[in-house]
């Protein structure tokens, strides 16, 4: 696995690929538009949202747009940044605030307690446990505030579908119990995935299920870049079948992730 020290530095290193990534990608936007509308659902707009792995401030800002007040956290010093770059060129800096912090060390975050915990497009698939996070929650949210992260399932349509073009090794490597080995600007790392079931097991019975939806469940992963420009008909096609079935079982524990959303209500 990728040590800590190493972490800052290949994601402060991939910040600008990572917003040259997004930019123009239909896809993509479709994608976090679906999980702010989720959010919008249990958190209302003028809440105080602490934000895990915030990256270079794409939902940040687009959140802040919204009309919630956020408190950006990221390990990556080069994230954070561009992230206070887009708060200052949008003037958002009376709704945005920023600090360099690991998820995995977030008891004694600054302006806690927060109304809601959020984390976008599998920041959190990192680590093979959840469980550490989740205990430091009661330290920086409120009772009855409301958790919302963007996890990777074991089930992925869209990739398993590799199978039949002889790619077993995209079509199943979600499924390995012991995580993924990935690469990222020269450093090395594991990526984990996670079921619904086991990642309510961890919230135990202080945090009480609100929602749970698949994104991206029958459209291409947030990898595919060109697939909604180049096939329009079939991808609004696809998008369609997705959003009714993404809200459903077995379907919202299925995709390229799911959005769960939990209330904190403590015994």
């Amino acid at each position: 696995m990728m040590n800590q020290q190493s972490i800052p530095e290949a994601f402060s290193r991939a910040a600008a690929k990572y917003d040259a990534f997004a930019n123009d990608h239909p896809h993509l936007t479709r994608m976090r538009h679906k999980v702010y509308d989720h959010l919008s659902r249990h958190v209302p707009p003028g809440a105080r949202i602490l934000e895990l792995n915030a990256g270079s401030g794409t939902d940040a800002v687009a959140l802040a747009q919204r009309g919630y007040f956020v408190h950006a956290t990221d390990i990556a010093p080069g994230m954070l940044d561009r992230l206070r770059d887009k708060v200052k060129d949008l003037r958002l800096e009376d709704r945005v605030t920023v600090e360099e912090r690991s998820f995995l060390a977030v008891a004694d975050v600054a302006g806690a307690p927060f109304d809601s915990v959020f984390s976008d497009l599998g920041g959190l698939n990192c680590v093979p446990d959840l469980s550490p996070i989740i205990r430091q929650l009661p330290n920086v949210l409120r009772a009855g505030g409301v958790v919302t992260w963007v996890l990777m399932p074991h089930l992925c349509l869209w990739e398993m579908v590799e199978a039949l073009r002889g790619n077993f090794h995209v079509a199943f490597r979600r499924l390995s119990k012991n995580g993924v080995r990935s690469h990222l600007e020269g450093f090395n790392f594991d990526v984990y995935y996670f079921s619904p079931q086991q990642v309510m097991n961890w919230f135990g019975d202080d945090f009480e299920l609100l929602s749970l939806e698949g994104l991206s469940v029958i459209t291409p992963t947030a990898e595919s870049k060109n697939f909604a420009k180049m096939f329009p008909r079939v991808y609004r096609a696809l998008s369609w079948l997705d959003d009714h079935l993404s809200p459903h079982s077995p379907w919202n524990g299925w995709g390229d992730f799911f959005i769960l959303s939990l209330r904190y209500a403590p015994k």
